[in-house]
């Protein structure tokens, strides 16, 4: 199975995880929100983050964001959407910070002109998020950019991955599982899917989860997962849809922590008497 290089990391296995903190619009339209959420992934150890970017009146329908819903934006859900994006300003200060903190920053696409604004910044990679999954247009526009691709899976079938997988193809492709609940209950997790991913596609596959906490994501990377992604916030009762399944910098850097020591825990699989076990033998065996 060949690994994918997304910058200066390769991803696959036989190389440390390679971990996603996902700001997604948990910046709320703040340009300074999303920086402390930056320092918040940098000082967890985190490989990456992640933003959300929309064309908005390419991606929703006039009558979607017509509807009435009050925010601190206005009373329309165009009013929300359009306040929750990020023009060229703010990514132009957003690429100049993660290149001053160190960490490699990609955004997740939700239609072509939103991969063309990206093109800018030349990001490493491209997310495709599970909502797009069964956009063909959008997979092959996204494909042609000569990028690695981050492919989620969350509500899709097996035949719609594999007709993803099919017009994507598998080179330079890391396949996320994913469930696209909000938080994500235990019976919905299903983590023995990454092991059929990977039986069936030979090809990175991560995890990107939704759930409270951090326990499905380091049992995530301990059952074959590359990579993990998940959602993160400088404070969980921020207004926001995806505030709830998002980590603050405690949780974080507890999953941080944890699936970094996953290979060290799950070792090499032979059995071996350790150093430190001989005095113990000399204590309590009487028959050597």
């Amino acid at each position: 199975m060949k690994s994918v290089r997304i910058a200066d990391r390769l991803v696959g296995d036989g190389h440390p995880c390679f971990i996603v903190a996902e700001i997604g619009i948990n910046h709320n339209g703040s340009v300074e929100l999303a920086k402390k959420m930056i320092d918040i992934a940098v000082t967890t150890g985190c490989d990456a983050v992640k933003f959300q970017k929309r064309t908005v009146d390419i991606v929703y329908t006039k009558e979607e964001l017509e509807k009435e819903r009050h925010s601190v934006f206005g009373k329309t859900n165009g009013d929300l959407k359009r306040g929750l994006e990020f023009g060229l300003k703010e990514y132009k200060e957003i690429d100049k910070y993660c290149k001053k903190k160190g960490i490699i920053w990609f955004a997740s696409c939700w239609d072509e002109k939103s991969v063309d604004f990206m093109e800018k910044f030349n990001i490493p990679c491209y997310k495709i998020a599970s909502a797009s999954l069964t956009d063909d247009n959008l997979l092959r526009y996204t494909r042609s950019k000569g990028k690695p691709i981050l492919l989620s899976t969350g509500m899709s079938t097996m035949d719609e991955i594999r007709h993803a997988v099919k017009v994507l193809g598998k080179k330079n492709l890391i396949i996320y599982h994913c469930t696209s609940t909000y938080p994500s209950n235990a019976d919905e997790m299903n983590l023995k899917v990454i092991q059929t991913l990977k039986e069936e596609f030979n090809c990175p596959i991560g995890y990107s989860g939704h759930e409270r906490g951090i326990t499905p994501s380091i049992l995530a990377t301990a059952i074959g997962a590359c990579s993990v992604e998940r959602h993160i916030t400088v404070d969980r009762t921020n207004w926001g849809s995806d505030q709830a399944a998002s980590l603050e910098t405690a949780g974080l850097y507890h999953m941080v922590r944890d699936i970094r020591q996953v290979p060290i825990l799950l070792g090499n699989g032979k059995k071996t008497v350790y150093k430190r076990e001989l005095p113990i033998i000399e204590k309590l065996r009487r028959v050597k």
